[in-house]
């Protein structure tokens, strides 16, 4: 595995990507910069989002955190992932099998990074700021260490 993102907040990124499908349906974010302190992803959108957004995104997602789900890894031929998962960002050198991330029943995703083995071990998931240019929606989070009620 060549991504050595920090595990905590590697795994918050899935879990907002996939909260961002579920809320929007415009895909997981096409860039993203994972560091310990602060992330971003971007995403491809048509508009900033509102406050109410932001606030239902962060109650999401420190939802799945709360709910203590496994983070486990399996394995998948490329032939199979085609099927499920979109691979336009797929390395040329990877393999005919694939790591597959799954967060319970919430999302799964091809991946070589680092994750927690439970949610619980993110801690809380609170969004810094969000602006939207060129058609970019950039968000910019941070991990506290418990989920805020």
């Amino acid at each position: 595995m060549s991504k050595d993102y920090n595990p905590r907040m590697h795994s918050a990124e899935h879990i907002l990507n996939q909260t961002m499908v579920r809320m929007f349906n415009k895909g997981r974010s096409f860039s993203a910069h994972i560091e310990k302190k602060k992330s971003k992803c971007d995403y491809r959108f048509e508009r900033n989002l509102s406050a109410e957004e932001v606030s239902e995104i962060e109650k999401r997602v420190n939802e799945v955190i709360a709910a203590n789900l496994p983070v486990t890894e399996s394995f998948i031929s490329k032939e199979e992932a085609a099927v499920k998962f979109n691979l336009e960002r797929l390395p040329d050198e990877a393999g005919d099998s694939l790591r597959i991330i799954s967060i319970g029943d919430y999302d799964d995703c091809p991946c070589i990074g680092h994750h927690v083995s439970s949610t619980e071990e993110i801690g809380g998931f609170k969004i810094i700021s969000s602006d939207f240019g060129e058609g970019v929606l950039r968000i910019r989070f941070k991990l506290l260490e418990t989920v805020e009620s």
